[in-house]
């Protein structure tokens, strides 16, 4: 997100960030916005960065376990390879290679594996896959790319090259968040009825900047109040 024009609680209408990259004024409000759930503000305009079609995009597997996979995944983000999206379910490391004919071609033949549909990562995106037709809740935790997999009861699936992990597990909440914020991350809850609330509780010190910030834009509480949290 590089800019939005913002209808805050006080009926101005601001604009924060720009249309191009290299925008640098003032301070950078407008990525607050994204992931905000409303509670900031109402958006009347967004600018988003776009990159151009690639030529080419072909979707691997390969066959290895998530102790490797996160290894080769390291190894292969300090390499020019062309890798636009990575998931691994357990047992297989999914691919997907964006770029010209001829970058794409190269690294399909360094890596090997197998080629498959790409509507497989519109399924992901799209929550489509057989994984989350399990009944168990889904727990959405964001940690480090590399880190390793947390030890949770459940079944794990691995997207954005490790950095997001899906979790089914009748595990209680307390114990998936205890084990996903010492491994460096967050974790969220996306069904209904399991925790009290689905965010992770913020710590002390960040709650007071949460709350400054809806303090300045809409210091009445009018936008979705307790959506995100109760203390606003």
């Amino acid at each position: 997100m590089l800019g939005t024009r913002v209808i805050t609680g006080l009926g101005k209408h601001l604009r924060f960030g720009g249309e191009v990259m290299k925008n640098v004024a003032g301070y950078d409000v407008s990525r607050l916005m994204a992931g905000s759930f409303g509670c900031l503000g109402v958006l009347t305009e967004v600018s988003l960065k776009v990159l151009p079609k690639p030529r080419l995009c072909s979707s691997i597997a390969l066959q290895m376990d998530s102790s490797q996979a996160l290894a080769r995944l390291a190894e292969w983000g300090q390499q020019p390879m062309p890798i636009s999206a990575a998931s691994h379910d357990g047992q297989v490391l999914r691919l997907r290679l964006e770029g010209g004919e001829g970058s794409v071609a190269a690294a399909h033949e360094r890596l090997g594996g197998e080629v498959f549909d790409g509507a497989y990562w519109q399924q992901l995106n799209e929550q489509r896959l057989p994984f989350f037709l399990d009944p168990r809740p889904l727990w959405r935790l964001c940690v480090p790319a590399q880190s390793a997999v947390p030890e949770l009861p459940g079944e794990q699936l691995l997207d954005w090259g490790g950095a997001q992990r899906w979790l089914k597990s009748d595990a209680d909440g307390e114990t998936i968040r205890a084990i996903t914020t010492a491994a460096g991350g967050h974790a969220t809850c996306y069904s209904q009825g399991v925790v009290d609330n689905p965010f992770q509780p913020l710590a002390a010190p960040v709650l007071r900047y949460h709350q400054a910030l809806k303090a300045r834009l809409d210091p009445q509480g009018i936008f979705n109040p307790g959506r995100l949290y109760a203390e606003f």
